[in-house]
């Protein structure tokens, strides 16, 4: 198949086409300004994904599409906002398709997505899925939990605070749950779902096999770099709710009100998604190892 991948340059894109190209596709990378350097079986082209008309040529002769897009934080004066790179992005993806006669479109959401969402991330991930929903394409939607993997933000910086910080500071009582899965998996799933019609009109939730809380988040880390034990602080609810929308705004503080609001919500899944895709996800430590250790 010949795919066209928005958002693939990121994180989850390296990921995703090496398993594409591994099945033997043949791609159309969207890049912003300059691209990736050049693999063989990606051919790019450069736009804007809320522009139809500046990669509108290079979607048409595609069998599918593949959005990627998303942020995770705001910076509003670079116009770099949900509303734009989740809804107009998906919008304009969706148009170009149709007039394309592209039928295949796949859509990255998130875990959590959903109408009347408390935080504004899954708010609008859960609009965009439903402009998917009402498209007349064959779509697919997946939510991931959050994702970890070589280059993941979450783990990583998790990490860097194991080893720099004599205490690790937790957000409250740090029982909430988190059930991250690998990239590798979520490329996999987006892959594998190209070959399968019965996956056609389909929302699948994404998340790993282990489910921990925050605090044995941090002590598994903590063992995969060596560490007998995690020090950590606690810091109230209370004061984080008051601090942080004051503080936000700086790109070097590490948390906004949404983020705040989907961890306390925690991020797990029943795990049903491997009735229809039929493989075992890679495990936390064991992934992480790769990696961090």
């Amino acid at each position: 198949m010949r795919i066209f991948l928005a958002g693939g340059t990121g994180f989850v894109g390296r990921h995703l086409r090496s398993a594409l190209l591994e099945r033997g596709h043949q791609l159309v990378l969207l890049t912003h300004r300059q691209g990736i350097d050049p693999e063989p079986g990606i051919e790019q082209t450069e736009g804007d994904v809320t522009r139809s008309e500046s990669y509108a040529a290079a979607l048409q002769e595609c069998d599918a599409v593949i959005n990627l897009v998303g942020i995770i934080r705001e910076y509003p004066g670079e116009g770099v906002i949900f509303e734009r790179l989740h809804g107009e992005a998906t919008r304009t993806l969706l148009a170009a398709a149709r007039k394309g006669g592209v039928k295949r479109f796949l859509q990255m959401s998130a875990l959590g997505a959903r109408p009347a969402a408390v935080s504004r991330y899954h708010q609008t991930k859960y609009r965009a899925e439903e402009e998917v929903r009402q498209s007349g394409l064959e779509w697919t939607i997946f939510r991931p939990a959050i994702i970890f993997g070589p280059r993941d933000d979450f783990i990583n910086r998790l990490a860097r605070l194991v080893v720099k910080l004599p205490v690790v500071p937790v957000i409250g009582d740090g029982s909430y749950r988190l059930q991250p899965i690998h990239a590798d998996d979520v490329a996999r799933c987006f892959a594998t779902a190209l070959e399968m019609p019965e996956t056609i009109g389909k929302t699948f939730e994404l998340c790993g096999m282990d489910r921990f809380s925050y605090l044995e988040l941090l002590d598994g880390i903590g063992r995969v770099l060596g560490r007998r034990t995690v020090r950590k602080i606690r810091l109230p609810l209370g004061l984080m709710e008051a601090l942080i929308p004051h503080l936000q705004r700086f790109p070097f503080f590490p948390i906004t009100m949404d983020q705040f609001l989907m961890l306390l919500e925690e991020s797990v899944c029943d795990g049903t998604w491997r009735e229809t895709f039929r493989f075992e996800p890679v495990g936390l430590e064991e992934g992480i190892r790769a990696y961090l250790g």
